[in-house]
This record gives C-alpha cells, structure tokens and sequence, in this order.
C-alpha cells in the first residue's frame, strides 16, 4: 500500500543532526565490488531503497551480500556469474548503469536493460558507451537492452563532451583491467568520483587524478577486496542546511565535509544567514530577515543541481526575488508547480526560475515527482501553515535515510499513513 508524509507545519526546529553517508557515492561503490576477486567491506551504507536495489542486482549476479549491522556490508563477488541483467530491479534505479562499466572491466561482456531512475528530462548514457567504445568494446541496443562485449580491453585517450559524473565513474571501473594507460579527459571533479577512485585503488587499481579534469588508469591484472569507509553525503547535508535556515532556532549538522558545500554554504550566507562552520559540522542559528540571491548550477564545484530544488523553497521566504538558473537538467523545476499550490509566487520559464518573497506557505496535497523534489516538499512542510500531505514518498526513500525520525529528533511534527 503507498504511504504519504505528512507534516504539519510552523514548528521550530532545534538540535543536532548526524548526516548519512553518501547516496550518490553508495549507488557506484556498490556495483564496484563485483571488480573485486575477494570480499570488500562497505562501511557506512546509508538505509536507502537504492541499496536494496542494487543488492538484489548482486544477488542476481551470485554476489554473496552479507549485512553485519545496519550500516556494514561485506559483499563476497567470488562466485560471481556474468547473467543478463534483464530484471524489473535493473529498471528501478538508474544507478545500475554502473554495472555496465564494472562487468564490462570484469569479464570483457555486460549485457543489460535500460537503467531507470527519477525523470529530469534528457539523461542520456551515450558518452558512457562512447567511452566503452574507445576502450574496444562493440555495443548493441536490441529489445531495450544494451550488450556491450571486448575481446581485450585496450587503454585509449577519452575526452568527454560534457563532465558527466557517471560517464566518468563507468569508464573508470571498464578501464582498471584494460592493457595499458586509459585517460579520461574533461573529466568530472565530484567527491563521489574521488570516493569510488579510493575504494579501486585499495583494491589494487592504479588511477591517479581523480578530483581533477583529468584522471589516468593504467590497467592491472588483479584487484582484490578491501575495507572501505563512505564519504558523507553532501546533499543530505546541503538539504538540513536548507532546512536549519528555514525554521530552526538553532541546528548543528554534524558529519559532513564542509568543503564540499562551499557553493551552497556561500548563497546561504548571502542570502543573511547565521552560520559557523567547522572541521566536520556547520551550526545555523536562527535569522529573521533573509534576502534574495541568484544561483546557477553547474558541475562541481559550481552549485549542485540535487540542491537547487530544497534552496528554492527556502528563497520563497526571503525579501526581493529570487532567480534559478539550471544548467545541468533544464527540466528540473516539477517542485515549481507543487510550491505554486502551496501559495509560493514563483515563475517558471526554459531552464530557469524566479521566486518573489517572502510568501506565506500553506499545507496542501502535494506530490514528490521525484528524489530532490520531495526534499523541498519536506523544506516546505515544516514552514506551511496547517498540514502538507506528501505523496510518492518512495523518491524520498530513494535517497534521504531516516528522514522523518531526523526531523522528528529535531521537534517537527511529521508521521506516515497509508492510502488506498
């Protein structure tokens, strides 16, 4: 039966909350063990449905998947079959793509469905086959699947038109066994691909630059497990800034890396917030007047597209008006629509926003259309007047763990039901 959220609004929010490890880091760690000739140790593993997703793919592939405690993974890939990903599991989440590039690396062939996930408009993975292609591979497309097969894997000099985070993660796990020195130029810079780089090299593999535009792999004959502790997640912890800014009295948001946030971290102080940031934690306290700001998105380090939409519900509250510029998901303004309904006075043209405020908000039905979306339903639940009622909250599920308890820690008024 599907559940709704519901929150009723006009609490103020106070305390401390410890930020997960990172989803989009989690979703491509995972899939990287199958490299491994050996048991790999994931540490941190956030409670997402994505990760029941992807181990139920390693199951499929015969991975042996074994939970030590909430957050502990110990993933065995030594009797690994290289089957067909054909299953409604591989069409859930669009990060099963990776497997592409790690079954591809691993045994020379990847046949599998067409990887699903949240609709932001276009998401093609044709720079990832083009990078498969480089390294030898032949790819085919029959009956909305995709086989991608190498005889051997040769090490090749691949730019990438656009810096895209996943293109740059597949070809880096296709390409730690191919011969010779591969070469990702005009590669993506974000911490998930640094995290991913990490896990490989402890394995064996040899890749330099990760963080950087350009990332080498010189090809090994063997990787074996390891221990692997995941980075914090930067747009949970981007999301309760968001949030801190919007109705807390006091919040600290511990475990995060504040470097990661410094595109956020700078439009928040922009726009008056009250914030200290240390080693690992930010504190907001509350500010009773916020201004408005501009923000495009870019690839990191530029702000983050997963955080336009939470910001933008904050901006409905501060003086002046406000604009959005997207530059990575042009179609990524559904949460415009649902704000709209709850009272915001927002504008929406092709690939951009203007929000005029403060606007007072008002509890409605509302519909999380998709993971970065339900977040700024969250964001404006806590701040409408009377009760917002959430549906399709499994995108939410998909990426925020233990949402509703966090919030609840922090004094917010918000449970689950279930509907017909």
């Amino acid at each position: 039966m599907p559940e709704v959220i519901k929150i009723e609004g006009g609490h103020t929010l106070e305390g401390e909350v410890t930020i997960s490890s990172a989803k989009n880091a989690t979703v491509a760690l995972i899939p990287a063990t199958v490299l491994a000739h050996g048991p790999v140790t994931i540490v941190g593993v956030p409670q997402i449905a994505d990760v029941e997703s992807l181990t139920k793919i390693l199951n499929l592939l015969g991975v042996q998947v074994e939970e030590r405690s909430s957050d502990h993974l110990i993933i065995d890939p030594t009797n690994i079959q290289n089957i067909d990903l054909v299953d409604d599991a591989v069409t859930k989440l669009r990060a099963s793509y990776y497997f592409m590039g790690a079954l591809l690396g691993r045994f020379g062939r990847v046949c599998m469905k067409m990887p699903g996930g949240c609709y932001l408009g276009p998401r093609p993975i044709d720079l990832h086959l083009k990078g498969f292609e480089a390294l030898g591979a032949k790819v085919t497309y029959d009956k909305a699947c995709y086989t991608i097969e190498a005889k051997e894997l040769k090490g090749a000099k691949i730019f990438l038109d656009i810096a895209s985070v996943g293109a740059t993660i597949n070809i880096m796990m296709a390409a730690v066994y191919a011969k010779g020195r591969t070469t990702i130029e005009n590669a993506a810079k974000e911490p998930e691909i640094i995290d991913v780089a990490t896990l490989l090299n402890k394995m064996g593999a040899h890749i330099r630059g990760a963080g950087t535009n350009v990332i080498t792999i010189d090809g090994v004959d063997k990787l074996m497990g390891c221990f692997h502790e995941i980075i914090p997640d930067r747009i949970e912890a981007g999301t309760f800034l968001v949030i801190a800014a919007a109705c807390a009295k006091k919040m600290v948001i511990k475990n995060i890396i504040p470097q990661h946030l410094d595109a956020l971290t700078s439009k928040l102080q922009e726009m008056g917030v009250d914030m200290d940031i240390d080693v690992d934690r930010i504190t907001i306290r509350h500010t009773d007047k916020l201004v408005a700001t501009d923000v495009t998105t870019r690839p990191y380090p530029g702000f983050a597209t997963d955080l336009q939409q939470p910001l933008t519900t904050l901006m409905t509250q501060a003086y002046g008006e406000s604009k959005v510029v997207e530059t990575i998901y042009i179609e990524r303004f559904k949460h415009c629509g649902e704000l709209q309904r709850m009272g915001a006075n927002i504008e929406v043209s092709t690939g951009s926003a203007s929000i005029k405020g403060p606007s007072s908000l008002f509890g409605t039905k509302v519909v999380a259309t998709d993971l970065r979306c339900g977040a700024a339903m969250l964001v404006a639940g806590l701040l409408a007047e009377g009760i917002t009622e959430i549906h399709d909250v499994y995108h939410i599920d998909r990426g925020y763990a233990e949402i509703d308890q966090k919030l609840k820690n922090l004094g917010a008024v918000i449970w689950r039901e279930t509907i017909e």
